[in-house]
């Protein structure tokens, strides 16, 4: 049984099975891209919520892991050489559970780099802009009379849908017609733009029914539909 005691998380959120990856998590677009990965993946894991209510992302504990105080992090007690790996970064995470198992993402190395490419562009892009523009529409920002750093998320957020729009005509998935890590990594952030932030009107997003149809049919995968959940959230 793999001893996981060396890593100070493991204090605070003790693991019930030290053999299986630890996913220290909440279920928002960045937590979800890797609990939606693990399910799809079919690796035994153990998950632990992190809670921003009682700011546990910010408990030593939390930061022995994640320097950076996001979420989400992993601890792999089966990491490279047969010994554990702490990771961070969401997309660092994907990436580390494609290639760990051979799955998720194209063995050719043109596709490979295709499907880096594309998480990259949600890490860089999407996932900030997206984010930026739910603050100003849903939550403390809207209270704002300036209406210009609302509108400056809203006119980027319409041109990276524009981006996924054109690239997504003729095709099925972001790459290659096959279901991989950039479509976890960037659809979880698209429904939570038209969903939870319910910017759909603001950004127009019916003009971009290519993007709506692979939307409907990653949220239609059953993996996902768990994923999205995990960690539960509170009742």
């Amino acid at each position: 049984m793999p001893d996981l005691s060396a890593f100070p998380i493991t204090r605070k959120w003790p693991a019930q099975h030290p053999d299986r990856l630890q996913l220290y998590s909440l279920p928002t677009p960045n937590g979800v891209k890797v609990s939606i990965a693990l399910e799809e993946l079919g690796v035994p894991y153990e998950v632990h919520k992190v809670s921003f209510d009682t700011n546990d992302q910010m408990s030593p504990e939390f930061l022995s892991l994640n320097p950076n105080n996001k979420i989400p992090a992993i601890l792999d007690p089966a990491g490279p050489g047969g010994k554990p790996l702490a990771l961070f970064e969401s997309g660092a995470i994907l990436v580390y559970l494609a290639e760990k198992t051979g799955r998720l993402m194209a063995r050719d190395p043109g596709a490979r780099y295709e499907t880096l490419q594309w998480v990259m562009f949600q890490m860089g892009g999407i996932g900030p802009t997206f984010g930026q523009l739910g603050f100003f529409h849903k939550f403390a920002g809207k209270d704002f009379e300036d209406k210009r750093p609302r509108d400056r998320y809203v006119n980027e957020s319409k041109r990276l849908l524009g981006v996924l729009e054109r690239h997504l005509q003729g095709r099925e998935w972001m790459v290659e017609d096959s279901y991989g890590i950039a479509d976890i990594a960037i659809f979880p952030w698209v429904r939570n733009l038209v969903g939870f932030y319910g910017a759909g009107d603001l950004v127009g997003f019916d003009a971009f029914p290519h993007v709506r149809r692979v939307l409907d049919a990653f949220v239609a995968r059953p993996a996902v539909a768990r994923g999205l959940d995990i960690p539960k959230r509170d009742a």
